[in-house]
C-alpha cells in the first residue's frame, strides 16, 4: 500500500476557512440549525438530545425516511454513515476485497480513484467527453469490463462538471454492467439541487448489483452534519455495518436526529426548494458574467450542483492560478488539475450571490493581469 494525497481535500481543508471568498465549494450555502428548525415548524427539542452512542446503522426512523426515496427498499437495505466520505469508503473497502479491477468514470471526485491507486492502483479509466455534454465513453467501458472490471465508480450528477447523465447513457451502463456481472457504484449526492428542477433519476433499481451513496452535506445544505448513507441489498448491507465497527462506530446522535427531521417528506421537498432556487439564482449571476468575459471561458451550464466546471484561455497552470487567487485575491477555487485536467477550473457559486458577484470581479482581476 502506498499513500496518494487528496489534492483537492488537502486544498480546500487547508484554506477553506481561511479566505473572505470560498468558491472551492459544490453546495449551497448551508442552513443553521435555526433555519432547518424553522423549515421544519419546530420551534424546540434538540436540547433534549441525549448525546449517547446511536444505533450504530442510524435509527430506526432515519433509516426509514432514507429507504422511502428509493422505490422497493426498507429500512434493512440502508447503512448511516458518518458523511458521504464514510460511505464511499465503506463501499470501496468490501469492493477492494472481493472484486476485481474498477472502472472509474472521470473527472470525478478524487477520494475513491485516489484509494483505488493508493491500494493497488487497478483503475480503468472511462472519461466524459465534453462534445457529448460530458457523457461517458461508453466503448471505453465496455472496454474497461471486458478488461476485468467488476465495478464502476460513477458520481451522477457529476462533480466537477456538474453533468447529469442522459437517460441512454443510464441504460447502457446499466446493461453493460449486468451482462458482466458488475457492480455499479453510484453516488449521488448532488441528486436534488438541479437547476432545472427535475430531480435526476438513480441508478437505484436497474439491477441487483448496485449501491447508492448519498448524503446531507450537498443538495441538503446541512454538510456539517457529517451524515451519509448507504443503499443497496440488505445481505451487503449487512456486511458493510460490521465494516463500520472499524471506523466510526456510530452517526452522531444530534446529527441522526436533525437528519430525520430534514427527510420527513413537507421539510425535505422545502429544503430542495430553497437549494435549487439559490442554485437558479447564482447560476443566472455567473453565467451573466461569463458573457461579459469576451470568450475568456467555454464551460457548460450545469445540470445540477453549484458548481461550474469552465475551461480558461490564459497560458497559466490550474493551480499556480488557483494560488494566485487565493494569496493576492483571497479568493479560494478548485484548480482543474486536481481532477487531472489543466487549464480548467472550478467555479464554486453556491455562496451568498453579493459575495460570489464580488470574488467573481477579483478573478476576472486576477485573469487581467496574467494575460496582460
Amino acid at each position: 500500500m502506498r499513500y496518494t494525497p487528496f489534492r483537492m481535500e488537502r486544498w480546500q481543508s487547508t484554506y477553506e476557512h481561511r479566505v473572505r471568498y470560498n468558491l472551492s465549494e459544490s453546495g449551497v450555502h448551508p442552513l443553521t440549525v435555526g433555519e432547518l428548525l424553522e423549515i421544519a415548524g419546530q420551534e424546540t427539542g434538540i436540547d433534549q438530545i441525549q448525546l449517547g452512542y446511536t444505533q450504530s446503522n442510524g435509527s430506526d426512523e432515519l433509516r426509514k425516511r432514507i429507504a422511502s426515496l428509493y422505490p422497493g427498499a426498507t429500512e434493512n437495505s440502508v447503512l448511516v454513515t458518518v458523511g458521504g466520505a464514510e460511505a464511499n469508503f465503506t463501499c470501496f473497502w468490501h469492493f477492494f476485497e472481493s472484486e476485481g479491477k474498477a472502472a472509474v468514470v472521470l473527472p470525478t471526485y478524487g477520494q475513491v480513484p485516489g484509494l483505488i491507486e493508493s491500494f493497488d492502483n487497478r483503475l480503468l479509466p472511462v472519461n466524459l467527453v465534453e462534445a457529448d455534454g460530458w457523457q461517458p465513453d461508453l466503448s471505453a467501458l465496455e472496454a474497461a469490463l471486458n478488461n476485468g472490471a467488476r465495478f464502476v465508480l460513477i458520481t451522477h450528477p457529476n462533480n466537477p462538471t456538474g453533468a447529469a447523465l442522459s437517460r441512454e447513457s443510464m441504460r447502457v451502463i446499466a446493461e453493460l454492467t449486468e451482462r458482466h456481472g458488475a457492480w455499479i457504484m453510484a453516488d449521488e449526492v448532488y441528486q436534488g439541487a438541479e437547476t432545472n428542477g427535475e430531480i435526476s433519476p438513480s441508478f437505484w433499481g436497474c439491477h441487483d448489483r448496485v449501491l447508492i451513496t448519498n448524503s446531507m452535506s450537498k443538495a441538503y445544505a446541512m454538510p456539517g452534519l457529517r451524515l451519509g448513507w448507504i443503499v443497496g441489498p440488505p445481505d451487503l448491507v449487512q456486511e458493510l455495518w460490521g465494516r463500520t465497527d472499524y471506523t466510526t462506530i456510530a452517526p452522531p446522535s444530534v446529527s441522526d436526529t436533525l437528519a430525520c427531521l430534514a427527510l420527513e417528506p413537507t421539510t425535505r421537498a422545502r429544503i430542495l426548494e430553497r437549494t435549487r432556487k439559490i442554485v437558479r439564482a447564482n447560476l443566472g449571476l455567473l453565467e451573466t458574467w461569463m458573457a461579459t468575459q469576451e470568450g475568456r471561458f467555454t464551460y457548460r451550464p450545469p445540470d445540477a450542483g453549484a458548481i461550474c466546471y469552465a475551461r480558461y484561455s490564459a497560458n497559466i497552470n490550474s493551480t499556480e492560478f488557483a494560488e494566485k487567487l487565493r494569496v493576492e485575491k483571497d479568493v479560494l477555487v478548485v484548480p482543474g488539475d486536481h481532477f487531472g485536467m489543466d487549464y480548467y477550473l472550478r467555479l464554486g457559486f453556491g455562496t451568498h450571490a453579493e459575495k460570489l458577484l464580488e470574488a467573481l470581479d477579483l478573478i476576472q482581476e486576477a485573469f487581467d493581469e496574467v494575460t496582460k
